[in-house]
């Protein structure tokens, strides 16, 4: 998994249930904090929770679990219902298509005149995605999530190859769509700095 995060959208979707047209407080938001009261399984089996002494869960902790409650509401409001253990890397697939409706990230279409353009000088009728980093870090904190909840790691859906060539596609499409490298930057080992730095001089006689 791509660990560089250039950008994000900090808001995924509400969820609605079936046959209802209220809105289910299931986002994946850093602002929701009550997403926990709907786990995907018992409280006991959910990520980072304790029966004996209540803890203060990180950042990064709290957001995967309102991920994972997230995609449990997701399988249940499925059509029809689908099972944690009958879930596919096909099935992850729909679930990220499904959230590019709310993405905030502009990305250009070829016959766009801003396509490849870094910083567009007017707006454009391009639709909005979900933004690759965002993708890319939900995907790694559903596939952790998907193991502490006692799933295998060679059937982890999350950890899948079409998964992973989907998000290598959307991070390739996008670069190009927005004038923008997602490649890492490499580090210069010691001893290629020390080869780069010139030679020392005798002090003059």
């Amino acid at each position: 998994m791509d660990s560089t995060l250039p950008e994000t959208d900090s808001t995924l979707p509400e969820m609605d249930p079936p046959n209802s047209t209220t809105t289910t407080a299931m986002m994946i938001s850093t602002n929701n904090s009550n997403s926990s009261n709907n786990p995907l399984f018992s409280p006991s089996q959910s990520p980072s929770s304790s029966s004996t002494s209540p803890t203060t869960l990180s950042r990064y902790e709290n957001q995967k679990r309102r991920d994972w409650n997230t995609f449990g509401q997701y399988l249940r409001n499925h059509r029809p219902p689908l099972s944690l253990a009958r879930c596919s890397g096909a099935h992850v697939l729909e679930f990220l298509r499904y959230l590019d409706q709310f993405g905030k990230t502009k990305v250009h279409a070829h016959p766009c005149p801003f396509f490849g353009h870094p910083s567009p000088p007017a707006p454009c009728p391009c639709p909005l995605r979900q933004a690759w980093g965002s993708l890319d870090a939900l995907i790694g904190r559903l596939r952790a999530a998907f193991e502490e909840n006692g799933g295998k790691p060679e059937s982890n859906p999350f950890g899948a190859r079409a998964v992973r060539l989907y998000l290598r596609e959307i991070r390739d499409s996008q670069s190009k769509a927005r004038g923008i490298s997602y490649e890492k930057k490499k580090r210069k080992r010691p001893t290629q700095l020390q080869q780069q730095q010139p030679p020392q001089l005798p002090p003059p006689s």
